[in-house]
């Protein structure tokens, strides 16, 4: 099957992560700040031969797997139905997971910046583009809302995500907020597992009722 341009660009994108930790390897520490805290404090590193080629190996692994789990869908046909969205979707995922890839090379060459206020945007652009793939996903097993009602039912399906893509778009613009002020970019993370919570018990009640209004209907009809 050929490669569509947007699947092309995301390996492009891979493939230039493996060439900049090729390049960037000789100016790393031997112990390299690999993680950090709420607050912008490092608490996490990694020895250089890992932290160096450790993003890269991940970009290549989510994209492997965000087009293997397609093809072994029981609904792998209704992702026709947003195929731009998904690969869109995906080349966004890789390039998100290159920005904090050349954060975390600049922080270790010993630049100094506040790393939340430069998160912020990325998160904000993944948010809202969460929300948008959400807004069209069709149902599948592996992309979007995924509850027991929500796979019962495509009118629930669709409720449900409907609700999903107006509260991550909401949490992305909280998230751009934080390049001005560090705590909103918090509150855009708290937005996302409010988010979380609300659509699990959003399709359970919307499922509730879809299953009383059936009830009421043959109960009418047996009148």
């Amino acid at each position: 099957m050929a490669l569509r341009k947007l699947q092309m660009l995301a390996i492009a994108l891979v493939a230039l992560s493996f060439a900049t930790a090729y390049v960037a390897y000789p100016y790393m520490p031997e112990s390299m700040a690999s993680h950090w805290g709420i607050g912008g404090e490092v608490n996490g590193y990694m020895p250089r031969d890992i932290g160096v080629y450790f993003m890269p190996m991940l970009g290549a692994a989510m994209f492997a797997l965000l087009y293997i789990l397609p093809s072994i869908d029981p609904k792998k046909k209704n992702y026709q139905l947003f195929q731009h969205e998904y690969d869109e979707m995906v080349l966004i995922i890789i390039a998100f997971l290159y920005y904090i890839y050349l954060l975390t090379l600049a922080y270790n060459a010993g630049y100094c910046f506040n790393l939340l206020q430069l998160l912020a945007p990325a998160f904000g652009a993944l948010f809202i583009y969460v929300g948008v793939v959400l807004g069209k996903a069709k149902q599948n097993w592996f992309v979007g809302i995924r509850t027991p009602w929500t796979l019962s039912s495509e009118k629930v399906w669709d409720k449900t995500h409907e609700l999903g893509r107006k509260l991550f778009m909401a949490a992305g613009a909280i998230a751009f907020l934080g390049v001005w002020m560090p705590q909103m970019f918090v509150a855009s993370i708290a937005v996302v597992i409010a988010a979380a919570v609300a659509t699990f018990a959003y399709s359970y009640v919307e499922y509730k009722k879809e299953m009383a209004g059936k009830k009421g209907k043959k109960t009418g009809r047996k009148k």
